[in-house]
């Protein structure tokens, strides 16, 4: 090859070693070449594509995917075999050498050409490593062959050829979560499986006909006709059918927004509105079609124990005789759902038929007029019985809305498709179909029922052939025009009619015991379908893992995952309410369950147009956003119509358990409409904000605090977040030095931990990072770039660098020039002291602290042990040092022996204990996060800084950490005038609503310091010119500008002083406070250099109790005005 193309110095160049990678097979070596593009036939049953011609056949058609690297091994067998020039000419382009299905060995076929067919590496998208548009790079689970394809990343097609590439199968971040990579094994399985898949008609439109049809069809139908009359009874089916029917529209929205799989009602709720309510609502839905079954087969058993009756054949009682026929009629529609889906579609298909024939008897009986049914109240189409019956004759304290709430569960059950969703072949196109179309028939059914029922049955008849019309009698109903009278009626007594006889239907068929044969069919079908839909959606509960202890249930058997358990389960539930035989009260409850469940449906709709998230764009367009709303509104109104106490439990129920649910915090997301609402309304009220002047009674304290990695300081964030908690912004920065910059993958997974610590600590922050090459760029860059709008950083909070003498003076200068730019930029400072340190990175590895789900045992106080991987108050500079669960101590506090003691358990092989300083340190990271009790917060407020000096400890002890703690204010006063100042700093103090305990005056801050080690403390960093040559000494100050002259020395010898002086009233005046509030120094910027600025803050705050030392921007914090 190197002889017939370019030579063998050729194979040095980036372009040839690309052409290496890209061509893996053609060298005879590993495919598993990283660039190399394989094409997956669309259909499992792909043949291998024609060697006859140059276009492969149409199901030959593939998808590109990027595999794993290719051996540099290969290039020798490489060297013997011939490409064509043209190989090299384009760096990003692939080429194969034959022909053929190949196989990876991880499941992957690809098809490559051959010597006679070039097809692929003349096709665009075939020939370049950048991928064309693919449907099958966006699916969730797996393609047609049993493995979801990845495109190239961005870092694959944009990097250098020798940087380090992502990890197969992670391209450009996207990793699958748990519920993904489950759902994509359960579609590999399906596809190698061939499980039993449903259309719209078999899957949706006839469980939902069979669901809606219930028994309320033949023995309560007529009957409100007779109450409501034919006008009143069609509104009522109206207005049931307009709230399925708005129902049956958003459940269509939400089913085309997206591949829906299994859970039904459940499934639509918790990816459209979130876990809350899904989990909710998911729990009470499988319930309640779970105590439907009872239900339905008590009907059942009820009607069979009638027919026993009636030939006087009971086993026993009517009691024990409906709890023996429930118990072995939900014995045989168990094995009939156990048996599978297909037997239960088949099952259903039989109910039906029977089902439609009885309707289709009852309608021509009614054409068939017999003069022996005429005393029964049956004459008939008659237009006299049609305008009788056309208005209402409601009796014994019947109303309206009394017969809307007898008749709205005769129209549920449109939910019974969508709720096995995950076994229909096509549930975008099926559930809106099918629900639908199911809903307009059975609408028709029931005003067609009405209108021939009040057509030709009267309201009263006596059932004697003697009650004919006499001369006598005065009678002017419908009856008497047709020669019975039945004023009789009117007394009570009656047996026949519509008032009167539940059973009028039969009378009216042609064949009577078909209709008996329909309301088993009917009850059997709606028993059937809620035994199907309880577990189905059950287990798409337990999949998602949203109520721990549930998960037994999501187990699935078969080729079609059948939830046995769930059946078994429902069973249970079933058969217990089967056993009570009387379910007059449960079943308001459950009637609610279902219309909360469309309830939510609908908000699901109305919400997630409101959100105006792009994600929302449902191809069924026959919707409207509040038409929806309108809909959950009636859903909750027919709720309490129906009974208002049921509706309250119902209520209370969905309120507990989305309380439950939103405690619990589930890990999951699933881009619900409730996260783009809070973002769209975050966003709205960001742009509104930038129209807003800042105000100084507005003023909070957002703090950009310089932790590193945010468990390495945990004391540092914890204090901030004790003053900005629900108050103000805080940022936790993070700036990194490293040589080598992680990759997307990394960058990603570690902001996710870092705000997944701080989130799990309870501390209200956020965190980024920023890459420089030292700590002042970095914060330069977060100090400008940070925040939004008004949600921006004002105050720069930092570690005091406790460890500045033991090292780099070159670190001194960037951490003194941080705070000098945060002064350019118009921060706030504060700076935080603790005498034994903030950093406690070098104790145990972040990495694991970070992950690490190991809890401590019961009665113990889990210390936050991290790391962050620089120094005090700096960036890291260092590659991470991870260390493993074997090798880090595990550090805990007992709190039954003491609250100060520390038991060390060591998970390493070698047992070595922490050092005592060590300990200490882990101690003193914990004392801001416990409830700090009495004390005082001492605030030396010695220079006027516009205020925030004073503002942090009033915000601290508005909390409930520091909420005991008292604050003594500490001021700077003449001798002669110390009551004065005192009493003027009152009347400031009582302007601005801050309490206080204490205020001292101190007239001899100016007073000569007693003996100090200062001179000792700055010896090292003192320039001393005078024993050089000035030339010398001014190179040496150029190189090292953080050296201290003698003239500066001399300049600010008092500033020396006055800070030596304080740390003795400090000393004197506050060794015992919880913490210190005070006035940090100020250096000129220029004139000051930072060595002598870092001795005075040294000298300032050593040896003294937790510190801040602030210094607001000057600009007031507080005000006295109204």
């Amino acid at each position: 090859l190197g002889t017939k193309c370019c030579g063998p110095a050729a194979w040095t160049s980036p372009a040839v070693l690309e052409q290496v990678f890209i061509h893996g097979n053609s060298f005879g070596g590993s495919p598993q070449s990283r660039f190399q593009v394989d094409v997956v036939t669309e259909a499992s049953s792909a043949t291998p594509a024609s060697t006859n011609g140059s276009k492969p056949p149409e199901e030959s058609k593939g998808r590109p995917r990027v595999v794993g690297f290719l051996d540099f091994g290969a290039l020798g067998s490489a060297m013997d075999i011939g490409l064509p020039p043209d190989v090299f000419h384009e760096p990003d382009t692939t080429r194969s050498d034959s022909v053929s299905l190949h196989s990876t060995g991880t499941g992957h076929t690809h098809m490559s050409d051959s010597h006679s067919n070039t097809y692929y590496m003349r096709t665009f998208g075939h020939n370049t490593i950048d991928a064309v548009p693919n449907i099958d790079f966006y699916r969730h689970t797996a393609a047609t062959l049993g493995e979801k394809l990845i495109r190239p990343s961005l870092s694959e097609l944009h990097d250098e050829l020798d940087k380090e590439p992502f990890e197969d199968g992670l391209a450009n971040g996207e990793e699958p979560s748990a519920a993904e990579e489950a759902a994509a094994a359960l579609a590999a399985k399906e596809a190698k499986g061939g499980t039993i898949k449903f259309g719209w008609v078999k899957g949706v439109l006839i469980r939902c006909m069979l669901n809606i049809w219930g028994v309320m069809l033949f023995i309560r139908m007529t009957w409100i006709v007779g109450q409501a009359g034919i006008g009143l009874t069609i509104v009522i089916i109206l207005m049931a059918t307009l709230v399925t029917t708005i129902t049956g529209l958003s459940t269509s929205a939400i089913a085309t927004n997206g591949f829906v799989r299994g859970g039904g009602a459940y499934y639509l709720i918790s990816r459209s509105l979130g876990p809350e309510f899904g989990g909710s609502i998911g729990l009470i839905f499988a319930f309640a079609n779970a105590v439907a079954v009872a239900m339905y087969v008590v009907g059942f058993a009820e009607t069979v124990v009638e027919m026993l009756n009636d030939v006087d054949a009971l086993m026993t009682d009517e009691l024990n005789d409906i709890r023996i026929v429930g118990t072995l009629t939900v014995i045989l529609l168990l094995g009939i759902s156990v048996a599978g889906m297909e037997w239960e579609a088949k099952a259903q298909i039989v109910l039906l038929v029977i089902l439609l024939a009885a309707i289709a008897n009852y309608f021509i009986g009614s054409f068939i007029a017999i003069e022996s049914k005429e005393p029964k109240g049956f004459f008939g189409y008659n237009t006299a019985i049609f305008l009788e019956n056309l208005g209402p004759d409601f009796r014994e304290e019947e109303t309206f809305f009394s017969m809307f709430a007898i008749f709205f569960p005769a129209a549920t059950g449109i939910l019974a498709g969508a709720n096995i969703s995950g076994d229909l072949t096509d549930p975008q196109s099926a559930i809106p179909k099918g629900t639908l179309l199911a809903i307009v028939i059975t609408g028709i059914t029931y005003v067609a029922v009405t209108i021939s029922a009040g057509s030709c049955i009267v309201r009263d008849a006596t059932g004697d052939h003697n009650d004919t019309v006499s001369d006598t009698v005065n009678c002017t109903d419908a009856a008497c025009t047709l020669g019975y009278d039945f004023s009789i009626c009117k007394e009570g007594g009656c047996q026949y009619g519509l008032m009167n006889d539940f059973q009028v239907m039969s009378l009216v068929s042609g064949f009577g015991p078909l209709i008996s044969a329909g309301i088993f069919s009917a009850t059997l079908s709606s028993a059937l379908a809620s035994l199907v839909s309880a577990p189905k959606v059950f287990q798409a509960l337990c999949k998602d893992n949203i109520y721990p202890g549930l998960g037994v249930f999501a187990k699935g058997y078969g080729k079609n995952n059948e939830p046995l358990r769930g059946y078994v389960l429902t069973f249970c539930i079933g058969l217990a309410f089967i056993l009570i035989a009387e379910l007059n009260i449960i079943a308001p409850i459950i009637s609610n369950f279902f219309l909360a469940s469309y309830a939510l449906i609908n908000f699901s709709v109305f919400h997630a147009s409101l959100a105006n998230s792009p994600g929302w764009r449902p191809s069924f367009k026959y919707y409207n956003m509040w038409v929806s709303l309108a809909g959950a509104v009636l859903c909750c109104v027919v709720m309490f119509v129906i009974n208002w106490w049921a509706a309250l439990v119902t209520l209370l129920i969905v309120l507990a358990l989305y309380i439950y649910v939103s405690y619990k915090k589930p890990d999951v997301n699933w881009g619900s409409s409730t996260q783009a609402l809070i973002y769209n309304q975050a966003l709205t009220h960001c742009i509104n904000l930038t129209g807003v002047e800042d105000h100084v009674k507005n003023f909070r304290p957002q703090c950009l605090v310089m932790a590193g990695y945010p468990n390495s300081r945990p004391a540092l964030l914890q204090l901030v977040n004790s003053f900005t908690k629900n108050v103000g912004l805080m940022v936790c920065a993070h700036v990194r030095t490293v040589t080598r910059r992680p990759n997307l993958k990394e960058l990603s997974q570690e902001h996710a931990r870092c705000q997944r610590w701080l989130n799990k600590k309870r501390i209200k922050a956020f965190y980024t990072h920023v890459f420089s090459d030292n700590l002042r760029h970095g914060a330069q860059f977060l100090m400008q770039a940070v925040g939004l709008g008004r949600l921006k950083p004002n105050t720069l909070v930092m570690g005091f660098k406790n460890n500045w003498s033991d090292g780099d003076m070159r670190d001194v200068e960037v951490y003194i020039n941080t705070i000098h730019d945060a002064f350019d930029l118009q921060f706030g400072v504060v700076l935080l002291r603790l005498q034994d340190g903030l950093d406690i990175s070098h104790i145990q590895g972040q990495d694991e602290l970070l992950s690490s789900s190991e809890k401590p045992p019961v009665g113990s106080k889990e210390v936050v042990v991290s790391v962050s991987l620089g120094k005090d108050s700096e960036s890291d500079s260092c590659p991470p040092k991870i260390t493993t669960n074997q090798s880090s101590p595990l550090i805990m506090l007992d709190e039954k022996k003491s609250k100060t003691k520390t038991t060390i358990r060591h998970l390493s092989k070698t047992k070595s204990p922490l050092s005592l300083t060590d300990q200490r340190l882990l101690e003193t990271s914990q004392q801001f996060k416990k409830k700090q009790g009495k004390g005082t917060i001492d605030v030396w407020w010695l220079f006027d800084d516009g205020g925030l000096t004073l503002l942090i400890p009033f915000l601290l002890t508005n909390g409930s950490k520091w909420g005991d703690c008292r604050i003594r204010v500490f001021i700077g006063g003449k001798i002669n005038r110390i009551d004065h100042d005192r009493r003027a700093m009152a009347t400031l103090l009582s302007r601005f609503r801050i309490d206080f305990s204490d205020i001292n005056v101190l007239g001899d801050i100016n007073t000569k310091p007693k003996k100090h080690s200062f001179k000792e403390l700055i010896e090292p960093y003192r320039l001393k010119e005078d024993d050089m040559e000035q030339e010398a000494a001014e190179r040496l100050k150029a190189q090292e500008p953080w050296r201290i002259t003698d003239n500066e020395l001399e300049l600010y010898k008092a500033k020396s002083n006055r800070q030596i002086r304080l740390n003795e009233l400090l000393k004197e005046h506050s060794s015992m406070a919880k913490l210190i509030v005070m006035s940090m120094p100020l250096a000129r910027k220029g004139t000051v250099s930072s060595a002598l600025y870092m001795c005075w803050l040294e000298t300032l705050s050593k040896d003294l109790p937790p510190l801040l030392l602030v210094r607001g921007n000057h600009q007031s914090v507080l005000t006295f005005y109204s």
